[in-house]
């Protein structure tokens, strides 16, 4: 009875909020496009740069759902459109319905696209085997209403091999006998990335000239850390697109905690993790021949983002003519429900306008973690390791000693970091 009467108090815990948007939702398409385009932290600043920043006085809308009965289809449909009701802005409705053979596994998926700023019934395949390495994806317009002039009017195939320290592929167009689309190849050696890629002009009489360096692109990237929210990561990369253009990239995500007291949660939660986000881009020319003189020749762009909790996001970019603030509020109701707003500064008209979007989610079941207060800051003790393990009858809380050595086992998917394939 003493035993009972005088309990020790739980552990202090930490809050560990899911992500607004993880995996974001390119990545489910990664199998598709060029390994070359998604590495040297591509996709984390395409997301940064871009998402919840809406077009000034322009509205979009997205409402993802997934049904009850089968969570291997879901459907994403998006509204865009104007404020200003200009008649040459129309509004504009786009729909992609997916099926994936495993729902913790979205390389092996087929989708079926249709829009109306381009009506077109557009069908997307892949398959992916992880145990070989190897995968087949294909792109094919199936119906359209605009004559199939380009070869790549009619689709697009593609093969891959993808491990954990190589990817090659190639892109071709089925009905044309000229060279192949694209074609990549990186390769992982520790914490560098290289990889190269070629792109020709299928369009131009000596566009598929293997010699001609405006059809190569190369690119090395350092990196640290892993793809999971959980994880610190760093990643800074160079690129030479077409030997005409130098872009430097830089992007890392941080992982802090704050003390917070919230009178919503138990005495015992002392903490709350924040995740924060920067990233830099810098492109020029270094072609003289190409040069104009001008300053878009060369330009750069420089974002940063920080959710607070599992409800609000705060975002800004800056670039030379125009800058950029955006506040998303996100209540993880069942379906979920997202509100932002962005602020764009145009500083050429010296004009401020106002963009919103709403999106709708029912794609994923996010909510609060509890961890070790030391999973971030310190490493937790022997003594401390067995306190968290023998205190809940429950779930066990996340320690650091997990996240150091990858361990996300016990941790729900949209906390675990992408697969390691290249």
């Amino acid at each position: 009875m003493g035993n009972l009467l005088n309990k020790e108090p739980p552990p202090p815990m930490v809050l560990v909020p899911p992500l607004f948007d993880f995996p974001p939702l390119p990545a489910r398409i990664r199998m598709l496009e060029s390994s070359y385009d998604m590495l040297f932290g591509k996709l984390a600043l395409k997301c940064l740069f871009e998402d919840y920043f809406e077009e000034a006085r322009h509205f979009s809308t997205r409402i993802m759902l997934k049904p009850i009965d089968d969570p291997n289809v879901d459907l994403i449909a998006t509204v865009n459109g104007s404020l200003d009701h200009k008649p040459e802005e129309k509004i504009v409705g786009n729909a992609l319905f997916r099926w994936q053979r495993d729902v913790d596994d979205p390389n092996t998926f087929m989708d079926l696209f249709v829009s109306t700023s381009d009506p077109v019934l557009r069908m997307r395949s892949c398959a992916y085997y992880p145990k070989y390495g190897f995968g087949a994806f294909g792109n094919f317009p199936l119906l359209t209403t605009k004559k199939r002039i380009n070869m790549e009017d009619y689709g697009v195939m593609g093969l891959r091999y993808g491990s954990g320290n190589l990817s090659i592929g190639a892109t071709f167009l089925p009905f044309s006998y000229k060279s192949p689309r694209s074609a990549w190849l990186v390769s992982r050696m520790g914490r560098l990335t290289a990889g190269v890629q070629y792109t020709p002009d299928l369009g131009s009489k000596d566009g598929a000239n293997y010699k001609d360096l405006m059809n190569w692109s190369c690119a090395i990237g350092y990196g640290l850390g892993s793809s999971s929210p959980l994880s610190p990561s760093f990643n800074f990369s160079l690129e030479l697109a077409r030997s005409s253009q130098l872009i430097a990239s830089f992007y890392q995500h941080v992982v802090v905690q704050r003390r917070v007291k919230n009178p919503f949660e138990e005495d015992g939660v002392v903490g709350i993790t924040n995740y924060i986000d920067f990233g830099f881009e810098l492109e020029t020319r270094i072609d003289r021949a190409g040069s104009t003189n001008n300053v878009q020749d060369s330009t750069f762009q420089i974002a940063a983002s920080w959710q607070a909790n599992k409800n609000f996001l705060f975002k800004g970019k800056v670039g030379p003519f125009s800058s950029s603030l955006a506040l998303a509020f996100k209540s993880w109701w069942k379906p979920s429900f997202t509100f932002s707003i962005s602020a764009v500064r145009d500083r050429k008209l010296g004009t401020t306008g106002f963009g919103f979007g709403i999106r709708v989610e029912d794609l994923r079941e996010a909510s609060y973690q509890r961890a070790d207060p030391n999973y971030v800051m310190l490493t937790p003790s022997k003594e401390h390791l067995a306190e968290g393990i023998l205190w809940k009858t429950g779930k066990r809380p996340m320690l650091q000693s997990d996240v150091d050595y990858g361990n996300f086992e016990g941790l729900p998917r949209e906390l675990r970091p992408i697969e390691k394939i290249l």
